[in-house]
């Protein structure tokens, strides 16, 4: 009887940056997807070499732990935000750009390990968050990374039927939800976000009211993320005049040491603020017909993680 050779170290840890964009858009949060990672291999090497030897693809069988690892994460995250303060947001990235701007060269940040593409925009990332694990894996696998449902089945333990009904589902979600990253034929050009994102910052830092609420769509909301760690509107704010009164006030209490940040956030032209070169916010925005729809603040230092210098 002939046993194949053990799989390579270099090939199975080749899977690991696509086990990263995999598990940061079904967790949301990257140092969730690190550790999700971490287990899934720390189960691997748990394995004999024999047993290692006997999985036919070291692939399928990491993609598979991994998802079930965060099929686990997703059913106790939903117990673990009933007690969260404040509304709960995505782990925002830093760009290719890194904390250069907007067209700067590839930074080193951990975070680049995550393929920035249009299912990884804050906008993308928080429809996700509306879904039950179940329809987020389904979609996520067989939507994102195309894998055919005979595939997502035997990943998520379910039938290919249950698994299409699931994505199905999840779809019907995503339609119902106007934003720049569900509507492309709406959205702005990439130039044309940047701007309206420059224009904003320059109203802002004017306290210009006017110009604020002509930047905004007037059914826009603002939603703020602090977990309690840091100070921040506790729920979220509704229309455009409200906002833009809402950012005169940060900016009326906004100290000498606070600069404010032309920054790629999750792939889209955002903001951060810094106080003494350290960020203590990240503005993510979504841009429907040249307006501003959402904007989504991160407040909560264990979000920032990517953004901390080293």
């Amino acid at each position: 009887m002939t046993t194949q050779p053990e799989p390579d170290l270099e090939r199975v840890m080749g899977e690991r940056r696509q086990l990263i964009n995999l598990t940061y858009r079904l967790l949301g949060s990257l140092a969730e997807a690190e550790d999700a990672v971490q287990e899934t291999y720390t189960r691997w090497y748990a394995m004999s070499g024999q047993q290692r030897s006997a999985v036919e693809s070291p692939g399928a069988w990491l993609t598979t732990v991994a998802t079930r690892i965060c099929l686990n994460l997703l059913g106790s995250a939903r117990a673990r935000r009933e007690t969260y303060v404040g509304e709960w947001l995505p782990e925002p990235l830093p760009g290719p750009a890194g904390r250069a701007g907007w067209s700067a060269p590839a930074s080193t940040d951990p975070a680049d390990r995550v393929t920035l593409d249009e299912s990884v925009t804050m906008a993308f990332l928080v429809v996700l968050d509306s879904m039950t694990p179940a329809e987020r894996v389904a979609f996520v696998l067989h939507d994102v990374f195309g894998y055919p449902f005979a595939e997502v089945a035997e990943i998520t333990g379910r039938t290919p039927a249950a698994c299409r009904q699931l994505a199905s589902s999840a779809r019907r979600r995503v339609s119902t939800t106007r934003t720049s990253a569900i509507l492309p034929s709406s959205s702005s050009p990439a130039s044309q976000r940047a701007r309206i994102v420059r224009e904003f910052k320059a109203a802002w830092q004017a306290k210009d009211i006017a110009a604020l609420i002509g930047l905004l769509d007037p059914d826009a909301t603002a939603v703020a993320d602090s977990g309690g760690l840091a100070l921040s509107f506790l729920d979220p704010i509704k229309g455009a005049d409200q906002i833009a009164r809402g950012w005169i006030e940060i900016a009326n209490r906004a100290s000498g040491r606070t600069t404010l940040l032309e920054r790629t956030v999750n792939g889209q032209p955002g903001l951060v603020a810094e106080q003494d070169g350290v960020v203590v916010t990240v503005f993510a925005f979504d841009i429907v017909d040249d307006r501003i729809r959402h904007i989504w603040v991160i407040r909560n230092p264990e979000k920032l993680r990517p953004w901390t210098m080293s």
